[in-house]
């Protein structure tokens, strides 16, 4: 890029940075020009001040050629840079104090207050050891929920922090340099066009057609248009959407209106809806942990008073209710699943961070979840399922054909294309453009050989700089575009005008004032335009041509210019045209007309001058990634601006349009009636020509979303219709109407976008997925996931931890659910059969904690795999639990509550044991841990698939949780004692309760073989052969080998 920095300027600068005015002196001579909602006030004291150029001066800084990066580092020690301020974060201790808040754990340590106090007036020597030993196991389960809370907190603002990380362009030493967001100083010139975030406060130097959201600050939803006489104050949180901008910093970081704001506010973080769904189920599970309790405490008391069993002889009744009071308060601990939104947050925890190195930064938390179970993505083409990176490859040159642009040896010149001729054609494409290009800087700590990116970089639309790349290589001649645009002043009063480019229109405008020799000085005012090949067709009146003349544009000529159009579609080539229209002065007041003025009083009767063909490659991976998603049962369409030709194009080599497949232009689509879009939505594949609206009523009427629920609200999306009349004939219906035609359950929608008009899209989708590189930060604010490469293959990532997330907290499910069946049984059904509870508060604490924590952390943490996109999605309303789950749960249950029931009886005889002594129920206590940690294994499948141990090397959180578990079940029993109430186990015990609960990896074979299938109402999405026919995997050489060996070797310790 041409250098053309103003070195004395800039001389004079770096010799008085020395003399900076102090920050206090800053921030008063600032306030009086940024007081809040004060904009009389502020544009009073700025006059006062010398206006912009006066506060440029006393900051000492050029608003044409921006800072020196001489005097940054001493600008940011002194003012600070622009880092928002974050809110106070929680610290451990008080996460700790927060975790006794739940009331059961409360009326478990009252409980244990009084067990100690009762056990040391009883038996001062130990008596004390129960309730110290209840008190420990809560502290433990405490400390694990503050760690557990603390550790989501920081995954949280780590993905706050990367959802903040943005770049921005500014001016430093006259040149354009892109940096990150928090790096602006006090004194920076940034650049912004429509759909940038103003990224701090400031004063416009150069504005164009500007207009600010600023209804993050003000509420008001009016955009507001904005100039250097009449409001020149630009506020950082704001939205430009319309026009381009040069303002001056004025106020950085927590000294700007957002981040004044921002320091008052605690950002919480929304429950997703599985994680509601869960709460939910936890609250059904608790009451019937509750009534279990209930019911043992009732049983406990009338086998003491009734019964009266001879081992509660020596026990008064006090103690004994006391004991029975505390088992049901503990049984009220264990059955209230407090893991299953835990679980959520580790999988959603694990999933996000995971997912970020696989280019996906999730905004929202449920889009991470939501997106596993999309039946439908519409994509975007550009840069999403193409590279994104455009080059004219071909066109017509003032009437000069071209089939190669790249080779140097063969210019405009050569072709006859005359100077004149060039130079209108150059003026437009230089002119007729907010693209910026930018040389890539080759990184200072590469190594010596190594290979770096060393492309020119493009900034904004990457269609305008392929055009400007062409204006600078050698067959155009090495144009400077920047010098043009510089003569043009946009955004300086009395300059040229700009009328950016809009998706709607599919076009751009700028009128520039030229004062040339040939015109004796005057000054004289051209349209120059640039827009889709046909639509600017349309709107010519005649052709340049090679000698520079203008040549009636006859019905033959445009004949032979809509074939090459034609052409170059069929070659899934963009085709651009541009055009021009001399001495508009006599149709419009330049100075003062609108976007609608120049549309509709200058965008006809134009000169055609070129035809531009321009390439963007399909991505390499997009063919098998939208194969992967059509064999998930998710229907690919793509929603694109290109013409028809060039989308079929496309969306044939990507594998989209497919025979049988459909696909139509935006302005057909719009004439719709719902009931016919409903007739044809499951043959769409491909909308051409589509405005940003028509991508909004495709996600509407797909996943009824933001429908017209009401009258009121149909008349408002559709003033001046007749609701009576015309409330099925316009799209996208309403609410009622919708509901009715697919029994309420619409379809789960991803939608990417990238420019500002896709913001109501995005909103609309349940997933709306915004392009990290070429999105606008109006898209990126409006979407839940960023996809950080724009590549559509990291959507099917998205989509595969969607589902990895889901399965891993139906495991969970399927886990804890077994646990809570056994432990509450065993501890009903001893207390009615006239028992001791085999396992006490202190032994179902630390179970409680197995299946929570660390069960959450185990299976919460599973990596996804590749056949979780070999099914369909799950429908909206489908049950967290299936069929073959209530299968597996009932299974283990079945056998661990066999299994305990037996050793509660024969256990004294097998073991030589006393019946009910603090051995036998080690024993039992034992058993039953160990079917909880082999059961974790058979929790890794919950359908019809058996392999325990697949991937075990790819989780390495599950075998440290099974390793844990293992080690503290040693501690507890070895160790434990009258705090525990266990007492050590021979070699022979251990190794029999080790295998008696290794049981469970064949009972886990033997219940896949019961033929329970799941509903296949349950699913949603294409019906492909895959998705058609039960996936029924057989079983590893490995488990083949180990079930025999085990049955061995428990044959062997049962009955030697």
């Amino acid at each position: 890029m041409t250098d053309t920095r103003n070195h004395d300027d800039h001389d004079g600068l770096d010799s008085s940075v020395a003399s900076l005015p102090s920050a206090s002196k800053v921030r008063e001579t600032i306030s009086r020009i940024n007081e809040p909602q004060s904009r009389e006030t502020n544009l009073t004291n700025l006059v006062s001040l010398g206006s912009i150029e006066g506060i440029a001066s006393f900051l000492q800084t050029n608003p044409s050629c921006g800072l020196c990066s001489s005097s940054i580092s001493q600008r940011r020690s002194l003012y600070g840079c622009n880092a928002l301020p974050s809110s106070p974060r929680k610290t451990w201790f008080q996460l700790f104090v927060d975790s006794f808040d739940d009331e059961t754990v409360q009326i478990l340590i009252a409980a244990a207050i009084v067990s100690l106090l009762v056990g040391i007036y009883d038996d001062p020597t130990t008596g004390y050891v129960e309730g110290c030993a209840i008190l420990a196991a809560v502290l433990v389960v405490s400390i694990v929920t503050a760690c557990n809370d603390y550790q989501k907190e920081t995954q949280f603002r780590a993905l706050s922090k990367a959802n903040d990380d943005v770049q921005v362009l500014v001016k430093r030493d006259n040149r354009i340099v892109s940096i990150p967001i928090d790096e602006i100083v006090l004194g920076d010139v940034i650049c912004v066009e429509a759909g940038d975030s103003i990224p701090c406060d400031g004063l416009l130097v150069k504005a164009d057609s500007l207009s600010i959201d600023e209804s993050a600050l003000t509420g008001e939803p009016m955009d507001v248009e904005k100039n250097l006489v009449h409001d020149p104050f630009v506020l950082s949180g704001c939205i430009a959407t319309a026009g381009t901008a040069e303002f001056l910093a004025i106020a950085v970081g927590k000294d700007s209106q957002w981040g004044i704001i921002k320091a008052h506010l605690e950002k919480e973080q929304d429950q997703t809806p599985l994680q509601e769904k869960l709460d939910h189920m936890a609250q059904v599970i608790g009451y019937v942990g509750m009534a279990a309790a209930a019911a043992t405490f009732l049983a406990m008391m009338f086998i003491y008073c009734v019964v009266q069993p001879e081992y509660l002889k020596d026990t008064s009744f006090f103690a004994h209710a006391l004991d029975a009071f505390i088992i049901g308060v503990t049984i009220v601990v264990v059955a209230v699943p407090e893991g299953l939104p835990l679980a959520v947050t580790i999988a959603l925890a694990y999933s996000t961070k995971k997912m970020l190195r696989d280019k996906n930064l999730i905004r929202h938390l449920a889009a991470c979840e939501t997106m596993g179970n999309a039946t439908n993505i519409c994509s975007d083409k550009t840069g999403t399922l193409t590279e994104n990176r455009m080059t004219v490859v071909k066109g017509i040159f003032a009437n000069v054909r071209q089939e190669d642009t790249a080779p140097e040896s063969n210019t405009v010149l050569d072709r006859g294309i005359n100077g004149a001729a060039r130079e209108i054609i150059l003026q437009g494409i230089a002119t007729c453009s907010t693209a910026r290009i930018l040389p890539k800087v080759q990184p200072q700590d590469l190594a010596s050989g190594e290979d770096w990116d060393n492309r020119t970089h493009v900034v904004g639309n990457k269609t305008e700089g392929a055009l400007l790349i062409l204006a600078q290589s050698a067959f155009m001649g090495g144009d400077d575009y920047e010098t043009r645009r510089a003569r043009a002043q946009f955004g300086l009063p009395g300059g040229s005008r700009l009328f950016p480019f809009s998706s709607k229109r599919k076009r751009m405008s700028v009128l520039i004032k030229e004062s040339t020799e040939e015109n004796g000085g005057r000054n004289e005012w051209t349209l120059y335009h640039k827009g889709a090949g046909e639509i600017v067709l349309e709107n010519c009146s005649s052709y340049l041509d090679k000698d520079g003349s203008i040549l009636p544009m006859t019905p033959e000529k445009k004949r032979e210019f809509e074939e090459i159009i034609s052409s170059f579609a069929s070659q899934a080539l963009r085709c651009v045209a541009l055009a021009h229209r001399p001495n508009i002065h006599n149709v419009i007041d330049p100075d003062t007309c609108t976007e609608d003025d120049c549309a509709s009083k200058c965008e006809k009767e134009m000169t055609l001058d070129a035809l531009v063909g321009i390439v963007d490659p399909l991505r390499g991976d997009v063919v098998e990634a939208v194969k992967t998603c059509q064999k998930a049962g998710i229907f690919v369409r793509m929603v694109t601006g290109d013409n028809l030709e060039t989308a079929n194009a496309i969306a044939k080599q990507a594998g989209i349009l497919t025979k049988g497949g459909l696909s139509m232009v935006g302005e057909d689509f719009r004439k719709l009636t719902p009931a016919q879009l409903d007739e044809i939505l499951p043959r769409l594949q491909v909308l051409a020509r589509s405005s940003p609206e028509d991508k909004h009523i495709l996600v509407e009427r797909l996943n009824g979303g933001l429908m017209p629920k009401t009258k009121e609200e149909w008349l408002e999306a559709h003033p001046g219709r007749d609701w009576d009349k015309e409330k099925d004939l316009l799209l996208p219906g309403y609410y009622d109407e919708w509901a009715k035609s697919r029994n309420g359950v619409g379809e789960v929608v991803g939608v990417t976008g990238d420019g500002t008009n896709d913001g109501p899209a995005l909103k609309a989708a349940d997933v709306g997925l915004s392009m990290g590189i070429s999105g606008t930060d109006v898209a990126k604010n409006a979407s839940d996931i960023i996809i950080m490469d724009d590549k559509f293959s990291s959507i099917v990532k998205a989509v595969l931890w969607g589902r990895s997330v889901f399965d891993n907290i139906r495991k969970f499910l399927q886990f804890q659910l077994t646990v809570n069946v056994v432990a509450l049984t065993i501890t009903f059904l001893s207390a009615i059969a006239g028992y001791r509870p085999p396992l006490n508060a202190v032994m179902m604490l630390w179970v409680n904690l197995i299946m929570d924590t660390m069960g959450a952390l185990a299976l919460g943490t599973e990596p996804p795999a590749s056949n979780l996109l070999g099914r369909r999605p799950y429908r909206r309303d489908a049950s967290l639990i299936n069929l073959p789950m209530w299968r597996n749960i009932l299974a283990q249950a079945s056998y661990q509550l066999g299994l305990l029931i037996f050793l509660l009886q024969k256990g004294p005889e097998i073991f030589g044991c006393d019946s009910g002594s603090t051995h036998h129920f080690t024993i039992i206590f034992n058993a039953f841990v160990f079917c909880q940690v082999f059961n974790e294994f058979n929790a890794r499948e919950i359908g019809d698939v058996f392999n325990p141990f697949k991937n075990l090397c790819q989780s390495p959180m599950f075998l440290a949780v099974i390793m844990f578990t293992i080690f503290a079940q040693w501690v507890i029993v070895e160790f434990g004692g009258d705090f525990t109430q266990t007492r050590p186990l021979t070699f022979e015990e251990w190794k029999v309760t080790l295998m008696l609960g290794a049981v469970s990896i064949p009972v886990g074979f033997v219940m896949r073989l019961i033929p329970v299938n799941e509903n296949p109402e349950s699913f949603a999405g294409l019906e492909t052969e895959e998705s058609l026919v039960p996936v029924k995997k057989a079983s590893s050489p490995l488990t083949v080998f180990v079930l025999p060996v085990a049955a061995a070797i428990l044959y062997k310790v049962m009955f030697d």
